[in-house]
């Protein structure tokens, strides 16, 4: 069972150049001492390195002065910025955790881990390090405004509104908070009190276009198109080349599914020279994830994208939204024939040749994934994700010397990135698996779990292997129970978990599982129906065994070992 994934973890961590500490060199506890000069030297050559980008050396630097004085709040806080930028997402916590507890009310602490707590989608959290920001610096206006607007995303209104409308009343209505405001009123619902407050601004500059766009969202929200309607008519005839009308009302006619006069406009917006790259790209994503568009409007939106396209013909990425279209249409043939188009002109865009590759990949397309894969791991040496492809590629037709080798390269270049080298290994650990190597295999499983032991992905495809060679089976269906506990809306590590069950010898809650799969809407898999076929089968229910057979081998001709287990169901 193929079980790679491709997955790269990109965390964004934004870097604060120095400390705003109150004090550069925070004091122990009263009754503590320490060697002031030395931490001096150390903490100021620390922050040297750190602003010339030399981070490894600045952390070892940091580190020891700690071990000058282990309460030095400004270190753990350095230290944090320095992991966060590497992606440590794990250790940043830890050490900004560390230096809030040692300076509680720091602004730029609690701001940093509501940072963290955000980016883990923890809104409580974040929430609570902003109060404790607020309550410290009850002047700064502009964290009370970020403080509302997490509670309106945590559907706390009632504290949003408290916050804003004291601001209002503190210094009367204005853009910035108002706005905000109006925001938090209309995901309250309340309607008619989002009217008024847009009026206030309105009174003041009626001729306002953000004003007015707000106005015509508040009758979009509320369910009243023909006034919106009415609203974007005076704006366009006071603004007819305005980018932001423009772009909110290509939003209000897709929402409306007004799509004859939506691509019109999208006409007007790709020659709009006001409007940035970024916004007609943000759109025309939009427009590719509509699947009203993609089912009835193909020509338009094929014309549409190839208009972007003349206007930014040296942008590599512009032009792959049209095979990005094609995919999503479910044409994969006419991406793959765009893409090689893009790279016919372009051989040296690297974004089209991944894209490629990961397409053939999807179609299951081995032959030409590890052609195509070769040529791109050779032109692009530098590419781990080339190099896992082509790997793929070789694994799926059996070459598993040039899968291996291209492994290992990729390994190197994977350099610290524990995330790259996981999924290397479970790679790895599937050639030697394939090839007939076990035991070898299971050893580079053990490994890899030892660099993360809660990768579901490694959890499922070990407990699997195990499974199929029915051996330490207790302990595959522990593996697949953890899996299956984080991600229980997960067909693949469902199939697992119940393969192991079988294996086991509980085969009612294994045909259990199976049925909820098949029966789960998600696109046909033929190792779904060739396990249910096995279970039925244990299960004396022949007839249906020979059902599930078949429909394993309409789905995959290559299981032909199936025909056997066909004919002696029947028998």
């Amino acid at each position: 069972m193929r079980r790679i994934r491709f997955i790269i973890v990109i965390f964004l961590a934004a870097v604060t150049v120095m400390s705003c500490s109150k004090k550069l060199i925070p004091g122990l506890k009263a009754g503590k001492e320490y060697d002031q000069t030395a931490f001096d030297y150390l903490f100021v050559d620390a922050v040297r390195q750190k602003l010339l980008g030399n981070l490894g050396e600045a952390l070892k630097y940091f580190e020891q002065c700690l071990i000058i004085n282990p309460e030095s709040d400004a270190s753990y806080y350095h230290m944090a910025q320095i992991v966060l930028s590497t992606g440590d997402l794990d250790n940043g916590k830890r050490y900004t955790l560390k230096a809030c507890e040692l300076q509680p009310g720091n602004l730029w602490y609690n701001v940093l881990m509501a940072g963290i707590y955000h980016q883990q989608n923890n809104i409580d959290s974040a929430i609570i390090c902003y109060e404790r920001a607020v309550k410290g610096n009850p002047d700064k206006i502009e964290l009370q405004v970020t403080l509302a607007k997490l509670y309106s995303s945590n559907k706390n209104f009632d504290k949003a509104r408290t916050i804003l409308n004291s601001i209002d009343k503190k210094f009367g209505v204005n853009e910035n908070t108002t706005l905000t405001l109006v925001d938090n009123l209309v995901a309250e619902g309340r309607y008619r009190d989002a009217h008024s407050k847009i009026d206030q601004l309105l009174a003041s500059d009626p001729e306002n276009i953000v004003y007015n766009g707000y106005k015509a969202a508040i009758f979009r929200y509320e369910g009243k198109p023909d006034k919106a309607w009415e609203v974007y008519d005076i704006l366009l005839e006071r603004n007819p080349g305005n980018a932001a009308v423009q772009l909110s009302l290509s939003e209000f006619m897709l929402e409306q599914k007004n799509f004859d006069e939506l691509f019109e406009m999208i006409g007007i917006i790709m020659l709009n020279n006001q409007i940035t790259k970024e916004e007609k790209v943000s759109l025309m994503a939009e427009l590719i994830d509509n699947q009203d568009i993609r089912k009835d409007y193909r020509n338009k939106m094929e014309i549409s994208l190839m208009i972007m396209e003349s206007s930014y013909p040296e942008d590599d990425l512009v032009a792959l939204l049209r095979p990005e279209f094609y995919q999503k249409a479910n044409d994969n043939p006419a991406a793959i024939a765009r893409l090689e188009e893009i790279i016919k002109a372009n051989p040296n865009n690297y974004y089209a040749w991944e894209k490629l590759l990961l397409v053939y990949y999807e179609m299951k397309n081995y032959g030409m994934l590890e052609k195509r894969g070769g040529e791109c791991a050779t032109r692009f040496n530098r590419s781990v994700i080339a190099k896992m492809l082509y790997s793929t590629g070789a694994l799926e037709n059996g070459h598993y010397d040039i899968a291996l080798e291209e492994l290992r390269k990729a390994d190197i270049l994977a350099g610290d990135n524990d995330e790259l080298k996981i999924q290397i290994l479970s790679m790895k650990a599937d050639v030697l698996y394939r090839s007939q190597n076990y035991e070898e295999a299971f050893g580079i499983y053990e490994e890899a779990l030892k660099m993360d032991s809660s990768d579901l992905t490694l959890l499922n495809n070990y407990a699997y292997y195990l499974a199929e060679q029915n051996i330490n089976l207790r302990e595959a269906e522990e593996m697949a129970k953890t899996v299956i506990s984080k991600e229980s809306t997960n067909n693949t590590f469902m199939d697992t978990y119940a393969w192991v069950l079988f294996k086991r010898g509980k085969t009612r809650e294994a045909a259990k599982i199976m049925e909820r799969i098949i029966n789960s809407g998600e696109a046909d898999d033929a190792e779904y129906y060739e396990h249910y076929g096995f279970i039925l089968k244990k299960m004396k229910k022949f007839g249906d065994a020979v059902d599930s057979f078949e429909k394993a081998l309409e789905l995959d001709q290559t299981k032909s070992y199936l025909r056997e287990e066909i004919e002696n169901c029947r028998k």
